[in-house]
């Protein structure tokens, strides 16, 4: 008799683990939707440290009568930590993502949740996006895969949206201007993802599709970011290895 397959196996993430002539450019079609939890606690070390986190900041900083953002929601998990989190403000969340793949499956997830704070999903850009009356906004791994140049702006637009008092999350994969430094902390990423089942094949034709997809910024550049936009308090709550979350807070 065949064993039948379980859904965790279903849902692996095996999508490098064959070789491939040429590898394309990484896209959040259904391939990768059908893995991609699977993919982030494979590959992202401290991701479900920084989700909780987003729901005690959430708890802490979301205002009355307010918007809270997620900003390229993928599947919305934040968008979820974020539900499960504001209670008795009036606030509704608006969850942004330019994969229709991605905003399906979202809407899957969060009609099996149920809860009276209303989310609103847009398959939309999100650096055209109008930000408004925000206590929360998330940007949870994505501003990587924005142009550089339209950073800025996205956080300029957010900062102008959000109430005084009110937050940003942003988490990003950084790089380091020393290149010891840099090695030897991709070191470790590359052994948390080895420790997690990946092959080497699957490491080496990942990293090339994701080769001029993911640009990664430095802290620094972050930091300046941050201030050239208006926030006062910016820094970084949580870090493990090049993965980092940051929190700017815009003055009461």
């Amino acid at each position: 008799m065949t064993k039948p397959t379980t859904s965790t196996e279903q849902n692996k993430d095996t999508l490098y683990a064959q070789a491939h002539e040429a590898v394309g450019a990484f896209q959040f079609d259904e391939s990768v939707v059908a893995v991609f939890p699977d993919m982030i606690q494979r590959s992202v070390p401290g991701y479900q440290t920084i989700l909780t986190g987003i729901g005690e900041l959430t708890k802490i900083h979301a205002l009355d009568n307010s918007n809270l953002y997620d900003l390229g929601c993928s599947l919305g998990a934040a968008t979820l930590t974020m539900r499960r989190n504001v209670e008795d403000k009036n606030c509704e969340i608006i969850a942004i993502d330019n994969s229709k793949a991605m905003i399906k499956r979202a809407e899957e997830y969060l009609h099996a949740y149920h809860s009276d704070v209303p989310v609103h999903l847009h398959c939309a850009d999100m650096t055209q996006f109008p930000i408004e009356n925000a206590s929360v906004v998330i940007i949870n791994f994505t501003l990587q895969f924005i142009d550089p140049d339209q950073r800025e702006a996205l956080l300029k637009n957010i900062y102008q949206g959000l109430k005084p008092g009110g937050i940003l999350i942003l988490s990003e994969k950084l790089h380091f201007d020393d290149p010891t430094l840099q090695e030897s902390i991709e070191h470790l990423h590359l052994q948390f993802k080895r420790a997690n089942g990946y092959s080497e094949l699957e490491i080496s034709q990942k990293r090339s599709s994701l080769e001029n997809v993911l640009i990664t910024d430095t802290e620094q550049t972050h930091l300046d970011r941050f201030h050239q936009v208006g926030f006062q308090s910016a820094g970084i709550w949580f870090q493990a290895y090049n993965f980092v979350s940051f929190l700017a807070i815009k003055a009461s």
